[in-house]
């Protein structure tokens, strides 16, 4: 999408929009017609990766604190076990995203 029409986006916005855009288009590519079913993966890492502009991850310079890991989401105390084979996928795919994060 093209700044024309929005004059008051700004560098640094324009800088994440390409980010975003080029990280995007890179797990795109990298997990084929299933890349939807990760799109919350790239979404945990982006708002977990540093950021030199701001000295902290996005969610952690938002909220304070760290952001549990995708595969924790659940309350604290509940009695919910994830099996050994999504959490394998998970890293996988995350370790996948933030190397397009680190190439954008």
């Amino acid at each position: 999408m093209s700044t024309t029409y929005h004059p008051e986006t700004d560098g640094q916005s324009e800088r994440t929009i390409q980010t975003l855009e080029d990280m995007l288009r890179a797990c795109v590519i990298d997990f084929g017609k299933g890349w939807d079913r990760y799109l919350h993966l790239v979404e945990f890492s982006y708002n977990n990766n540093y950021h030199n502009s701001i000295k902290a991850a996005p969610f952690e310079g938002l909220y304070g604190q760290k952001c549990r890991s995708p595969i924790c989401w659940a309350e604290v105390g509940d009695a919910q076990l994830t099996g050994p084979v999504i959490v394998h996928e998970t890293t996988e795919k995350i370790i996948k995203i933030k190397k397009h994060i680190q190439a954008a």
